[in-house]
């Protein structure tokens, strides 16, 4: 089981961190006390769904559970079964003030030294300098751009960037309406209509015989390799702003000739080049002959 604990000063960008963890696949918790930490995952490990990956963010947040955070996570770190990871974030004291200013939000020790921020943040630094000591991956985010700290995130706990984004390619028949959950909408009209061919029209764009009747045009293939290039330039320009979800979309007259052969080719083709594809055909059972 790989665990990582997401530690460090409030208002870091700790959120932010597991907003991305959560995107890749780990289950996230919030704000848990280190001493439940090695219970949780107890529960965890004796639950029918198994997790493979947890994601915990502890700080100063539990308050005086807090205190003996660095014993909890150093014995978790011998447990040999778990792979625990470190992750401590942090900012200049300055960046941090100006943040809370103007998010108005309150620091977790405010009241404790009535408002001052500049002592809280020096008593938090204080609380968790045995923690950084420990820590596997260390990110100072003062001058990091909520882009850029998602970028890091990927580039340490991901084998491949492109896992890090999901891609549903779609078919739909524009007479059913448009689909309106589409990042990109691709338009196959123009294209020779199977439907008008008597042996294809009880057939589907996941049928052999149809891809090849549109395919065999040079107006298809040439479309096909378009979009391909627009995808290719695309989708990396998704993964670095962070986009953890994108949908594109084919669309025929009735969604299940040419917009499901299109569908099935470029799901395919983001497929052998190892991208995270789910496909769907939103109305081939409509009308079914």
């Amino acid at each position: 089981m790989q665990v990582v604990i997401v530690t460090g000063m409030s208002g870091s960008g700790k959120s932010c961190v597991m907003d991305v963890l959560e995107d890749i696949g780990y289950y996230c918790i919030d704000n848990l006390p280190p001493q439940l930490i090695g219970k949780f995952i107890e529960i965890c490990r004796e639950s029918q769904n198994k997790l493979e990956k947890i994601a915990i963010a502890a700080d100063l947040r539990s308050g005086e559970m807090f205190s003996d955070a660095y014993g909890c996570l150093h014995k978790l770190e011998k447990q040999k079964e778990l792979d625990v990871k470190i992750l401590y974030i942090e900012s200049e004291d300055e960046v941090l003030i100006k943040r809370y200013k103007e998010t108005r939000r309150k620091h977790p020790l405010d009241e404790k030294f009535n408002g001052n921020l500049h002592q809280a943040l020096e008593f938090e630094r204080e609380q968790l300098l045995k923690l950084k000591g420990i820590a596997d991956y260390y990110i100072e985010s003062s001058y990091l751009s909520a882009a850029q700290l998602k970028e890091q995130i990927r580039e340490i706990f991901l084998e491949n960037s492109s896992d890090s984004l999901s891609i549903k390619v779609t078919s739909f028949g524009f007479k059913y309406g448009v689909s309106t959950e589409s990042d990109l909408v691709f338009d196959v009209r123009c294209l020779p209509n199977p439907y008008y061919i008597k042996e294809l029209r009880p057939h589907t764009g996941c049928d052999l015989c149809v891809q090849k009747y549109v395919m065999q045009f040079e107006q298809s293939k040439v479309l096909l390799n378009k979009i391909k290039d627009l995808l290719d330039f695309l989708i990396p320009l998704y993964i670095h702003e962070g986009k953890s979800r994108l949908v594109i979309a084919f669309g025929c007259t009735g969604g299940k000739h040419r917009s499901i052969t299109f569908t099935e080719l470029i799901a395919n083709y983001l497929s052998e080049k190892g991208m995270r594809v789910i496909k769907q055909h939103r109305d081939i059972s409509k009308d079914r002959l």
